[in-house]
């Protein structure tokens, strides 16, 4: 298994909430070059997006970038914390929190 797999596993990055929803630690890097995952940030899943950190551009955009990525509507996906901050805790329901580590370390296992 590689470094940052058992680190998805063995952290705080996402934590269950019930059979069909979970917290997700984020850091958010904002005006990026493209919107991608860029791997692990301390105990959070480090996220480039383009879009600037005023008006909250770069809220909808994270939302938008994880509601695609988990192929879920935007409407499951909520910031519950770290509004004005690049540290997010953000609340994805409609996914199980086993498949959504399947997908984190699937693009996890490709930045190795």
């Amino acid at each position: 298994m590689s470094p940052n797999r058992d680190l998805l596993l063995n952290t705080g990055l996402l934590r269950p909430l019930t059979d069909t929803s979970f917290i997700l630690n984020v850091h958010v890097q904002p005006k990026a070059s493209a919107n991608r995952i860029a791997g692990l940030h301390a105990d959070a899943l480090k996220i480039c997006i383009t879009a600037p950190p005023v008006d909250g551009k770069a809220n909808k955009a994270i939302i938008s970038f994880l509601a695609q990525f988990f192929s879920l509507p935007k409407s499951s996906i909520h910031i519950d914390g770290g509004q004005h901050s690049r540290s997010k805790r953000v609340r994805v329901s409609g996914l199980s929190p086993n498949e959504a580590r399947e997908k984190l370390s699937e693009i996890l296992a490709r930045r190795d």
